[in-house]
This record gives structure tokens, sequence and C-alpha cells, in this order.
């Protein structure tokens, strides 16, 4: 199974759309699951220019955002997971600038409502 979330996982990096959101679930916590994903992406050649992570304690999900590059093209990377008892694979979509961005910061908002006021939240979302 693992092997197959990958696969996918990879071969929708090729497709159109400046986003990829994927949402999974993960047998792993934040820092492992930010990091398996820049492993798998760096395997398949794409160089990461900027990763960030958010979660939540209160619920187990969170969001791991990469911006990639890799000959020439650039891609980001949205992974929406939950906590389970195995990796799965439960959505995979490439998105346009505009839905993309919008599902990002959705996403965070929902995370980060209570730290909405950390000054590091406010710039990363004036940048974006």
């Amino acid at each position: 199974m693992e092997k197959n979330f990958w696969n996918e996982v990879l071969k929708a990096l090729e497709g159109d759309g400046l986003w990829t959101v994927v949402t999974f679930k993960t047998p792993h916590g934040p820092g492992t699951t930010l990091e398996e994903l820049v492993r798998a992406v760096e395997r398949a050649g794409w160089k990461v220019t900027f990763k960030a992570n958010w979660w939540t304690a209160d619920i187990p999900y969170g969001l791991a955002r990469l911006d990639l590059r890799k000959d020439g093209r650039e891609k980001i990377l949205l992974g929406k997971w939950i906590l389970g008892e195995r990796l799965k694979l439960v959505r995979l979509e490439n998105m346009p600038l505009e839905k993309g961005r919008d599902e990002f910061f959705r996403i965070v908002d929902s995370i980060t409502s209570t730290l909405i006021h950390d000054p590091v939240i406010r710039t990363m979302r004036e940048q974006y």
C-alpha cells in the first residue's frame, strides 16, 4: 500500500495545476509525516524550496506544505493528513492557483484559529 501511495502522489505532481493536494491518513506525527513527504519528492528529482507544517493537538490532523521545483517547473504539494493506523490515500487532486490558495488558507485557518495573532503566521499569510 505504501508504495502505491507514493507512486500516486508523485504521478499527480506531474499533472496540471500549480497545487497538488493530497488528503491521507498516516500512522506518524507531524515531523515524521513532513520528512517522509520531503524524502519522497526529493527521490523523484524535485527540489524543496520551502516547507512548513501546521497541526492541532486537539484533533490529530494537520497540513504540510512543500514548495517544489523540477526542470524549471514549480509545484506546491499540500498534504492534508489525519492520524490513522496505516498510510492510506483518501483523495488526490491538482488545482489551479486560486483554488489551491483558497484550500491552503481554509485549512491553515481551521488549524490555527486560536493562533491567528501569531506574527509568523500573519507574515506567511501575507506572502501567499
